[in-house]
């Protein structure tokens, strides 16, 4: 049913393809206005709406760039607030958004802001920092990146993609030749040569830029509340409970330790309700398994823990299952020191 009522929204993609090839060309002839910084900036997008690892690339270029003064600059998708926004002790899922409170409580060191105008939020973070990382930007052309990473999904890149709001794509998918770089997210490891050629075909891109290779990698299961580790799942039943773009790989790899996954699956950012969470409860207290445990997502915990939530689930085996991208071995190298010199060599100019 969804399908076809996207199909019957073709015209309007034809519609949204104009506006969107006409807009992309008024940056391109100079008509639009497109600031470029005397510092690097590294913009971290994908062509399609939803998940494609931008969370877990941020945070690998975070750890990469340990030696610099770096600052994260979003939007805040989800967040209450409006305007730039500096993450402090004070913040939440609701001033800054789910992401943004994720980064900000994983690294100490680093520097979270939010802007939906991220030429005015660079402008309030340059003097101070060394390195500025746009999360999902990459149609944000107000802004000169001297450093675009495009991601694709591996699934959904072998797959056929309409534009808005028809397909799931922001932009015309050739659009893919403004970037440096290119990374395959959430790819099997290792991706058979065929594959690769395949991608590869698909996306024909010049000496300069690159295509890598990234896989998940998943961490230890962490309490939401006590931040307590547990080592493995003992073939208990498992509530799963997301608000992301794309739970299917996470599900997979949960089938690997539980024949019994219970899904409550809500759209991505979703802002859970008391109603949703008692709805989870109920099931899982219903439930006549003695071995069971409550998994969500380490960005869907950050919700969970606002909202007057967390009170609803004190008593509960909850918890989130943090993520990393590992690149392919053979990729790893380059793509690092791509990122490296361009950092070495984006001096400010005095």
């Amino acid at each position: 049913m969804i399908k076809f009522l996207r199909l019957l929204l073709f015209p309007i993609t034809l519609i949204y393809g104009f506006i969107i090839l006409l807009r992309n060309k008024c940056y391109d002839w100079g008509i639009l206005k497109s600031t470029k910084f005397d510092l690097p900036v590294i913009c971290i997008g994908n062509l399609v709406v939803g998940g494609a690892g931008k969370t877990p690339t941020t945070e690998y270029l975070v750890r990469l760039l340990e030696n610099y003064k770096v600052a994260i600059l979003s939007r805040g998708y989800g967040r209450k607030t409006n305007g730039f926004v500096l993450a402090d002790e004070n913040s939440t899922t609701e001033t800054i958004g789910d992401e943004p409170m994720q980064y900000h409580q994983k690294f100490a060191t680093v520097t979270v802001a939010v802007c939906e105008d991220r030429v005015h939020g660079i402008n309030q973070l340059k003097e101070n920092h060394d390195v500025i990382l746009l999360d999902d930007a990459y149609q944000h052309r107000a802004v000169k990146a001297g450093f675009n990473i495009l991601l694709f999904e591996f699934d959904q890149l072998r797959r056929w993609q309409f534009l808005l709001p028809t397909g799931n794509l922001r932009e015309h998918f050739a659009n893919y030749i403004r970037a440096n770089a290119v990374l395959i997210t959430k790819s099997p490891n290792p991706v058979n040569m065929v594959d690769q050629i395949a991608v590869r075909r698909k996306i024909d891109l010049t000496i300069e830029q690159r295509i890598s290779f990234s896989s998940i990698k998943y961490g230890e299961l962490v309490h939401l509340i006590t931040k307590d580790i547990k080592k493995e799942i003992n073939k208990e039943v498992v509530f799963l409970l997301t608000g992301i773009a794309n739970p299917k790989p996470l599900v997979g790899y949960l089938e690997g330790f539980s024949a019994d996954i219970k899904q409550f699956e809500y759209p991505d950012h979703y802002n859970f309700t008391r109603a949703d969470i008692n709805t989870l409860i109920n099931a899982f207290n219903n439930h006549p398994a003695k071995e069971k445990i409550i998994i969500t997502t380490e960005k869907d915990s950050q919700r969970l823990l606002g909202n007057n939530l967390k009170d609803l689930l004190l008593n509960l085996p909850v918890y989130y299952l943090p993520i990393e991208i590992e690149l392919a071995p053979k990729d790893k190298f380059t793509f690092d020191k791509n990122i490296l010199d361009y950092v070495a060599s984006a001096k400010r100019i005095s």
